[in-house]
């Protein structure tokens, strides 16, 4: 089982892009994609696995990009993730390729690449989760004008932690990222 962690520093940020471009580049893993989130979804139950491709919502896009499965996992702020993933794990079957949306779950499962997509710096102060979860960051992605890696450039109390991608799309793995990506344990396409 290979699992990916997608966090980012705000809303809107190009997460879901993200995760997009990695199922779409690392296809032969077979993802089984799963947002995470706080926010109730009407008419939704807590574990929501979506069957239709499409545009019309997130986990509709996972599919889209090529994923396996895809599912919408609601947990409100008072519950505990541990105790709701472990309601999640008997429904994916053993050995499924995950790839996680949400900051929460970096460090709680144990992933072979944590990745966090880092918004515009002038817009503000970022999540408190994405604080929480840049302790656990491999990489740093950000959208910038070309595809280019700045290798050891993410630092973590003053030492390097891992390399930092700009893409041009976010939607789009450069090579030098998959490559990075195939180097990680359990990750080779």
């Amino acid at each position: 089982m290979a699992i990916i962690v997608v966090g980012g520093s705000a809303k809107d940020v190009g997460k879901t892009m993200l995760v997009c471009g990695l199922i779409a580049a690392l296809d032969s893993l077979r993802w089984t994609a799963v947002k995470i989130t706080s926010d109730a979804h009407k008419g939704l139950p807590p574990i929501y696995e979506e069957k239709h491709a499409g545009p019309e919502s997130d986990t509709a896009r996972y599919l889209a990009a090529g994923a396996d499965r895809a599912f919408l996992l609601t947990i409100p702020q008072n519950r505990d993730l541990t105790e709701a993933l472990d309601e999640f794990w008997p429904l994916i079957g053993r050995g499924a390729n995950l790839i996680f949306e949400s900051n929460l779950v970096a460090g709680v499962v144990n992933a072979e690449a944590c990745l966090l997509v880092q918004g515009d710096p002038r817009a503000g102060a970022g999540k408190p989760s994405y604080y929480r979860a840049a302790q656990f960051a491999d990489a740093l992605v950000a959208q910038g004008d070309d595809d280019r890696m700045v290798a050891d450039a993410m630092k973590w109390e003053g030492k390097p932690r891992g390399p930092i991608f700009n893409l041009k799309q976010l939607d789009r793995i450069s090579a030098e990222m998959k490559g990075w990506l195939e180097k990680r344990p359990g990750l080779r396409s």
